[in-house]
């Protein structure tokens, strides 16, 4: 297996009007659990249902109703912890965050403030081939998601949908680490990416299946690296916290725009207020929400009606045992199996369908032709048509290899095979009966590719006198024998032909 070493990338660097000034970032992601069933009721997690019809009595809040843990919810945190190299604790507990909120019918939130069920992990961050930076992740601890409130439904009157409510959340926690837009941005595809693999969160952020908290400030050059050498925050800026974001797109222009609001107010003579601020895409600004409350604003308490939850290692073992392939490991291994570049390999594992249709289509076949087929060909086909999936594909892999399987085996040249492509992608069928059928094989014949060149040679003398005092003209005659024969006379054989006369 291959062993790649990494640069870590610059960090951002905004010019002010005094100053330069860098970017320090740390994200709370908020992952929703892959399950049927919420984390403490057996109500349906589907999304799409009419309002209110996925309640169950203990998440309206009703009196007397016990919450019962869903162990499910559990081994799919302690996978994504497995995923991020992080410290399962055998030992956690659930707290209660009170607020009141008409969303949030019991008027706390079960939350692990306290005893989080995964400690400390990382996450390398791909910028470009040989640059990332490792992120390093606080802790993850299970919650319920609180209800939505619909405020525009009515001019008079706000709506709640309980169906989120008591829905499994994996709340992601990353350290300061994150130096930029892009990288906060290609952090957050990290941790969808892992999760999509291992199954634990679908990674919608459409559906509000992930969503972010952004958490920006600013600091000279230099103080960061006194923040990494004495863990001491003082050497950080004032950080504000950007909510509930689920756009990469936005959450990169949401820091850039609070960045710039923060270096305005410090080259003011201002202070940056600690808050949480909301980012508005038309406006292109932050906007202030609310003052940053701190753990005690909340009156966490143990909650009363769960006991400390204690798993055994031997579980967290089967789990560790069971995990799929991790799209890093896959990327080493598609370039040390089938010869591919670091690039092509990230391109092909960025998600698991693609990278298993990939592996259908490179078993027994040269990887670096077939990666460029799916890569150029059908990923960009795909593309033109709407974006498609690649589990949409008309082209199935077992066309896509019998395409290659032709080139390779020089019934059909490159061009041809192009041709072939898109017959196969908008009609279908057999790549090598359509080839038959059409007579679309590449010709072979030297005899016949020589009687076409000796014509063309005869009929053109100045021109074989040009190609003779500079070769680089012999692509001429490559494309007239190729002209003559439809396209399918074979590009090498022709070549060697009319170096082969020119020289003569």
């Amino acid at each position: 297996m291959l062993d790649l070493t990494y640069e870590t990338p610059k960090p951002k660097v905004i010019a002010g009007a005094k100053q330069d000034w860098e970017l320090v970032i740390g994200l709370e992601v908020h992952a929703q659990v892959a399950t049927n069933a919420k984390l403490f009721s057996g109500a349906s997690t589907q999304f799409g249902a009419e309002p209110n019809s996925n309640v169950a009595f203990v998440d309206a809040g009703m009196p007397g109703m016990l919450p019962v843990i869903n162990e499910e919810c559990v081994a799919q945190a302690v996978r994504t912890g497995l995923g991020l190299k992080a410290d399962i604790n055998l030992y956690s507990a659930f707290d209660r965050k009170n607020y009141f909120y008409p969303d949030l019918p019991q008027g706390y939130q079960i939350s692990q403030l306290y005893h989080p069920i995964v400690g400390e992990g990382e996450v390398l961050v791909d910028m470009a081939p040989g640059i990332a930076r490792v992120v390093r992740i606080e802790r993850i601890h299970l919650e319920q998601d609180a209800g939505k409130s619909i405020h525009d439904m009515d001019p008079t009157m706000s709506f709640v949908d309980l169906n989120r409510t008591g829905v499994a959340l994996m709340e992601i926690v990353s350290r300061p680490d994150i130096r930029g837009p892009e990288e906060a941005a290609a952090y957050v595809s990290k941790l969808r990416q892992i999760m999509r693999y291992l199954g634990t969160c679908d990674g919608n952020m459409q559906n509000g299946n992930l969503r972010a908290d952004v958490n920006v400030s600013i600091c000279g050059p230099g103080a960061y690296e006194k923040y990494m050498e004495t863990q001491d925050f003082s050497h950080l800026g004032t950080r504000c916290e950007i909510k509930n974001m689920n756009s990469l797109r936005f959450i990169q222009q949401a820091i850039e725009v609070e960045a710039k609001r923060q270096i305005a107010i410090v080259e003011a003579g201002g202070e940056v207020v600690q808050e949480t601020r909301l980012y508005d895409p038309d406006k292109g600004e932050t906007r202030s929400m609310r003052s940053k409350e701190e753990a005690h604003d909340y009156r966490y308490f143990p909650c009363p009606d769960l006991l400390p939850l204690e798993i055994e290692q031997d579980w967290v073992d089967d789990l560790a045992a069971h995990l799929p392939e991790l799209p890093d490991e896959k990327r080493l291994r598609f370039m040390a199996d089938f010869g591919l570049s670091e690039y092509d390999a990230s391109v092909l594992t960025a998600d698991t369908s693609d990278a298993a249709y990939f592996e259908q289509v490179a078993e027994g076949r040269d990887g670096k032709l077939a990666a460029n087929w799916v890569i150029n060909e059908l990923f960009g086909r795909l593309k033109k048509d709407d974006d498609k999936a690649i589990t949409d594909s008309p082209v199935s892999p077992a066309q896509l290899g019998g395409i290659i399987d032709l080139i390779t085996s020089d019934a059909i040249s490159g061009k041809i095979a192009k041709e072939l492509f898109e017959i196969v992608y908008t009609e279908g069928g057999d790549p090598a009966e359509i080839v038959e059928a059409r007579g679309m094989k590449q010709v072979t014949d030297t005899g016949a590719i020589e009687a076409a060149l000796d014509e063309i040679i005869a009929t053109n003398p100045a021109q074989v006198e040009k190609a003779r005092e500079n070769p680089k003209l012999a692509g001429w005659f490559v494309g007239q024998v190729m002209k003559a024969t439809g396209g399918k006379a074979n590009p090498k054989a022709v070549n060697e032909l009319v170096s082969k006369k020119l020289s003569a």
